[in-house]
């Protein structure tokens, strides 16, 4: 989903790293404050000191993003007028059709930016926006905001995905050490079992429309680590079914803990309860340690905070604390490092120079230092400095984005077609826990590119 960072995240206030999602009226008929509303979106707008944005982010986490450009619009005088929306990824469409778009539109997924591009609604990044995307971004960041060699996305924020979330007291209590391996993480996960007599791990894919997307992280992970990121591209692009035996590898390994009763789902039931809990609410269990492990991104620990620990006191997030994380272990020790991530990209539906301005402004490090600052998020952007961030936890992930030793690989699902990416692969992962056979779900999943 997202998880790109935001695209199917809910939390409360104090869910500092959790990205959410509020209806608040854009998704309805046009917006009055919209001077192309009804218009074509690749009409010249007029400057009237009005920008509107429009993407997933929403609640607390949308105030925060409010928060990060207020100063700038003070003095720019330009009045930055967001709006979030839960089903995002379905209006997006029905906005470019009706000729109802935003001046500008935060996309959570490339492969919806690409789909979206080809209605040749959205305008190129117009020149200083571009400049402070090459000066700031990497170019495999940078790709993934274009479309044939097109820069129409400006990166913004980012998450690292893959982070396997344990109690470090716990462990030292269980005589178990952080894995080196997949396989010493499986054997792991078995000593906690036979220690306490119940499944270490707990697991949630209810996300509403989006259910399934935290499986599809799962199973990204181990195609990266097991079969390599040359496959992992091809398998992104296309070029690779979802029947290959490099993938279908990948939901064998994942299996080893989702799909066994003895492992999941820990205080939530068995393993088809995994479909029925909300992907945020596992943090509920970790804090209080009544589940020992569970994997998900850098956003989690938001989540983890905003719960209590086995004494009813706020969880911490630290080496020392309740609760800290590991990264998904590779195959083999001595690997190079392999991670996934997401992010957002702003694209203009508006050619006006106010929109141009704000455009630019979120591509620059000066945004990114000054959204990271307030908590709960990091960014790819190269000048962003890792102190900013709030917590050691993510510190070590920004460091890790700007890792020239790290080979990173964005979100899958989120490259690839929507009809993949954000339908047959979210709806495969639910169909899969909920007992369909895998060869039978990877022939449903692939069978979403001609749909």
């Amino acid at each position: 989903m997202r998880a790109s960072l935001h695209r199917r995240f809910t939390a409360p206030l104090a869910v500092l790293a959790a990205s959410s999602f509020l209806l608040v009226g854009c998704s309805g008929g046009a917006d009055p404050n919209d001077p192309n509303a009804g218009g074509g979106a690749g009409d010249v707008g007029t400057a009237d000191g009005v920008v509107n944005v429009y993407g997933t982010i929403n609640g607390d986490e949308a105030t925060l993003l409010e928060k990060s450009w207020a100063d700038w619009e003070k003095a720019n005088d330009i009045d930055i007028k967001y709006t979030g929306d839960k089903e995002f990824e379905k209006q997006i469409g029905i906005k470019v059709q009706g000729g109802d778009t935003p001046d500008l539109a935060i996309f959570p997924q490339p492969g919806l930016l690409a789909d979206t591009v080809a209605s040749g609604k959205v305008q190129e990044l117009p020149a200083d926006a571009l400049a402070n995307v090459k000066e700031g971004w990497s170019e495999d960041w940078q790709k993934y905001g274009q479309v044939d060699g097109t820069q129409y996305g400006a990166p913004l924020m980012a998450s690292v995905k893959g982070y396997v979330w344990y109690s470090p007291a716990k462990f030292a209590e269980w005589g178990v050490e952080v894995p080196k391996t997949y396989d010493d993480l499986v054997a792991v996960s078995k000593t906690i079992q036979e220690k306490t007599g119940s499944a270490p791990w707990c697991a949630g894919f209810n996300s509403g429309e989006a259910s399934g997307w935290p499986g599809t992280d799962w199973i990204e992970d181990l195609v990266l680590r097991e079969a390599g990121p040359d496959a992992y591209d091809k398998w992104v692009a296309g070029d690779t079914e979802f029947t290959d035996p490099d993938i279908k590898a990948a939901f064998d390994s994942v299996g080893t803990i989702l799909q066994d009763p003895s492992m999941v789902n820990a205080g939530y039931g068995d393993v088809k309860s995994i479909n029925s809990t909300a992907f945020g609410d596992v943090a509920t269990n970790v804090a209080n340690g009544s589940c020992a492990l569970t994997h998900q991104a850098s956003f989690f620990e938001g989540f983890l905070t905003a719960a209590n620990n086995a004494d009813g006191k706020p969880a911490t997030v630290a080496e020392d604390g309740d609760v800290w994380a590991f990264l998904t272990p590779p195959m083999a020790e001595g690997d190079p490092a392999a991670v996934t991530g997401g992010g957002e990209f702003v694209a203009a539906f508006s050619n006006d120079d106010d929109t141009a301005k704000v455009q630019a402004y979120l591509a620059s490090a000066d945004w990114a230092n000054s959204r990271v600052s307030l908590g709960g998020v990091i960014s790819a952007n190269k000048g962003l400095d890792p102190a900013n961030a709030g917590s050691d936890l993510l510190k070590s992930a920004v460091e890790i984005l700007q890792g020239t030793d790290t080979t990173f690989r964005f979100d899958g699902s989120d490259l690839m077609p929507k009809s993949v990416g954000s339908d047959s692969f979210w709806k495969g992962m639910v169909d899969w826990i909920d007992g369909t056979d895998t060869d039978s779900v990877l022939e449903e999943i692939q069978a979403g590119y001609t749909s």
